[in-house]
């Protein structure tokens, strides 16, 4: 089943249900798939929706961050239920040792020494870890080889 039909029958099912914040959730996920339709004139598949869906986990986590620091639990409540809902609709997360797996394939791949290199490696990893694992954190992993 594609990823956006996924989401929408989700979506009927969280109106069937009355689970209210699950489905502002979901309308905010489709919300987002629908300007991007709109803004690019195409029509998502998986792959692009997964971007969508990656960006607005990386905002929720930008927002939990500047929340926790503010002392807002709150609103860092709020974030982190809306953050675990997107990240169903994103597929499993790899496990470090994957991650790590993989890092390594990239900077042998690309033979990278410096962290001159860092973008060739990072050009390399994304297509395989957009969504599936935090871009942040991978990049401070390839710092810490390189540097």
């Amino acid at each position: 089943m594609p990823l956006k039909d996924r989401i929408q029958q989700d979506m009927k099912d969280s109106m069937r249900g009355g689970n209210k914040s699950r489905l502002a959730v979901i309308r905010l996920i489709l919300a987002a798939i629908q300007q991007k339709e709109v803004d690019e004139r195409i029509e998502l598949d998986d792959t692009q929706i997964t971007a969508v869906l990656d960006k607005m986990t990386k905002q929720r986590r930008e927002s939990i961050s500047q929340f926790e620091k503010a002392g807002r639990n709150d609103l860092v409540d709020q974030e982190t239920a809306e953050l675990q809902i997107i990240q169903e609709f994103l597929p499993e997360q790899l496990g470090e040792a994957e991650i790590n797996a993989l890092i390594e394939a990239a900077m042998a791949q690309t033979g990278a020494s410096s962290i001159k290199d860092m973008g060739k490696v990072m050009g390399q990893l994304k297509p395989k870890l957009q969504g599936r694992a935090d871009m942040g954190a991978v990049s401070a992993l390839i710092k810490a080889r390189l540097g």
